[in-house]
């Protein structure tokens, strides 16, 4: 939702509310995704939702996107969540920190001893690694 995004500190702030593990997610934005999520403000209109469906009041179906990919050929090759492996899987082999990148998606750490005592969100390296990552992105294009 765009009451979501904190635009001056490049930051989308998700409620524990819509979150899978009941706990805010704070998720640092590229300049890139900034800037796209400037002119997707422009098609979403007056809609609440970054991505609104047919009906603004709604956001778009969770299926829209897996369908989209069905269309441009990769039916049964990747699905949205897949980006998320793909991007964990370069980023560990880019070297960056493995607590930082499952920060990064939101997972929790599974040792309970650990997860008592380390509240860390890494924030300055997930900073740095979204932008790195954005940056790899855009010279794949």
């Amino acid at each position: 939702m765009w009451d979501e995004i904190d635009w001056s500190n490049a930051l989308w702030m998700i409620p524990a509310a819509r979150m899978k593990m009941k706990t805010d997610h704070h998720v640092p934005l590229a300049k890139q995704t900034i800037a796209l999520l400037e002119q997707v403000q422009a098609i979403a209109g007056e809609s609440r939702y970054l991505f609104p469906g047919v009906n603004p009041c709604k956001t778009m179906s969770n299926n829209t996107m897996l369908f989209a990919l069905y269309r441009l050929g990769y039916k049964g090759k990747m699905t949205g969540h897949g980006f998320r492996a793909v991007a964990s899987t370069i980023l560990n082999e880019q070297g960056y920190r493995a607590d930082v990148i499952e920060r990064q998606l939101a997972h929790t750490e599974r040792n309970a001893v650990r997860a008592a005592y380390n509240r860390a969100e890494y924030l300055p390296e997930r900073r740095k690694m979204m932008q790195d990552w954005a940056d790899f992105v855009e010279k794949l294009g």
